[in-house]
């Protein structure tokens, strides 16, 4: 299930591009408004498989009118979409808006700042229909890694576009894990994406470098792919990545896509 907040301030007029950390921490401030319980486990456990966690939401921004500069988006309008997904309607979603009546405002701390958005109205976003191939946009990056050993130490290796097999294989793994989690069974199926051709030839870099915890002690680059993209395969699969976003760190705000033309 989807929800879209319109926020909205007089005062912010800038946010860094590496926003992520901040939002998602910002989300879970305003979960702990209507439960503490809930938020502190999404945010300290979450829905574990093989001792491997999920949060299984997601989250893009949408701002209404801006420029950049630097490294910084300039808010020319003072209102932003966010946008939040998750299949867990009765915890996730039920308390965000509970949440959101009891803050009434959506808070964000950026380099010892604290911004102030007002939530100026929240609106279902309807469930489109799924089949077993769709065209899909991302609203932010999809992020698909593998562990790799680097002087002697394993650490994430984020797969590009033209590794394609290996992109397949994980994100097959990845909806099917969360595919479990969501329904407590398992689920045998898969999913083969292709990115849209006529987008990478007018773009030839697809890739963008994102920092988390930017200005934190312990920052953390990761590496994402933005590009329009055709699935085929499981559609009880495809409807995850709809849910929870396709690929990981989702809960960072990556891998949120839409149905582009209804299909």
């Amino acid at each position: 299930m989807r929800l879209k907040i319109e926020l909205h301030s007089d005062k912010t007029k800038r946010l860094p591009f590496n926003y992520h950390y901040q939002f998602s921490s910002a989300i879970y401030l305003l979960l702990k408004f209507s439960s503490s319980e809930f938020s502190d486990f999404l945010h300290n456990i979450g829905y574990k498989l093989n001792g491997k966690p999920y949060k299984l939401f997601t989250f893009s921004l949408k701002f209404e009118k801006y420029s950049t500069s630097n490294s910084e988006i300039i808010l020319e309008s003072p209102n932003i979409f966010l946008t939040v997904s998750s299949p867990k309607i009765d915890e996730f979603i039920k308390n965000f808006v509970i949440g959101s009546f009891e803050r009434t405002f959506f808070y964000i701390s950026f380099g010892g700042d604290e911004h102030k958005f007002l939530i100026k109205n929240m609106e279902l976003i309807p469930e489109p229909d799924f089949s077993d191939a769709m065209n899909f946009v991302l609203h932010s990056p999809m992020v698909i890694s593998t562990p790799k050993e680097y002087n002697g130490k394993l650490s994430p290796y984020y797969l590009r576009p033209e590794e394609i097999e290996e992109i397949n294989r994980i994100l097959s793994i990845n909806l099917c894990n969360k595919y479990r989690l969501i329904n407590n069974q398992n689920i045998d199926g898969s999913v083969r994406l292709t990115w849209d051709e006529n987008y990478l030839n007018r773009h030839p870099r697809i890739t963008k470098k994102i920092t988390i915890n930017e200005h934190g002690k312990y920052p953390v680059d990761i590496i994402g792919i933005q590009a329009p993209f055709k699935i085929e395969g499981s559609k009880e699969l495809i409807k995850v990545g709809y849910d929870c976003g396709f690929g990981e760190k989702n809960s960072m705000g990556f891998g949120m896509a839409e149905v582009v033309n209804g299909h």
